[in-house]
């Protein structure tokens, strides 16, 4: 008999960002504000686990059971909690959803896709490295960047959004959550299907 965490499959989903209250509500920590707002929908509690480097939450929903997780690394770092996590539950790749900030994306805009590059993102890229290939699903949720913002992308990323940006990314946020439940409930071709798009189109299939 296998040992009891093995008995069902995991689904992993991990929010990409960086620990520690000066980085919170950070454009660069999108995917934390994702997996919180999915840890209270689903009334998970958070717990800090040393062996996995990484916040984590457990919930099951509707019959199938997830992890929750928040890198505590730094984002170049933060393939070492996925690593851990995959190995300890045995999740494969198309049970792991990543969710991460895009500065190429407009914000308002969602796009889940089944793999695919980094497109220079240093916490996707660490994501790969530890997992040893591109094939696990990341919901990338649009920053956007404009101005200075395209010189000193750092700065951006690590500041916070204006009063009216604000204002949209929080639809932004309310869609990427049901479009990751979607994902574990229903697939991903659904999901991508159902939510991709901008936060006013979304619901129309992508072309």
């Amino acid at each position: 008999m296998p040992p009891a965490r093995f008995m069902e499959p995991m689904h992993l989903i991990v929010g990409l960002g960086n620990p520690g209250p000066e980085y919170a509500h950070t454009r660069h920590n999108a995917g934390f504000m994702v997996v919180e707002r999915l840890a209270e929908r689903w009334r998970a509690s958070w717990k800090k686990e040393a062996r996995f480097k990484a916040r984590v939450a457990r919930a099951e929903v509707l019959g199938h059971k997830v992890t929750l997780c928040e890198p505590g690394t730094f984002m170049n770092l933060s393939g070492e909690a996925v690593r851990a996590l995959t190995a300890y539950y045995q999740i494969t790749h198309n049970r792991i959803l990543v969710v991460v900030d895009d500065a190429d994306l407009a914000v308002g805009v969602l796009r889940l896709r089944p793999g695919g590059s980094s497109g220079g993102h240093h916490g996707l890229d660490s994501v790969e490295q530890h997992l040893g290939g591109r094939d696990y699903a990341r919901l990338k949720l649009g920053i956007g960047r404009s101005g200075a913002a395209e010189r000193q992308i750092r700065d951006h990323v690590l500041g916070r959004f204006d009063a009216a940006e604000s204002e949209r990314f929080e639809k932004v946020l309310e869609r990427a959550v049901c479009q990751s439940e979607c994902w574990l409930l229903n697939g991903i071709q659904r999901a991508m299907n159902e939510f991709n798009g901008t936060t006013e189109t979304a619901g129309t299939k992508e072309r």
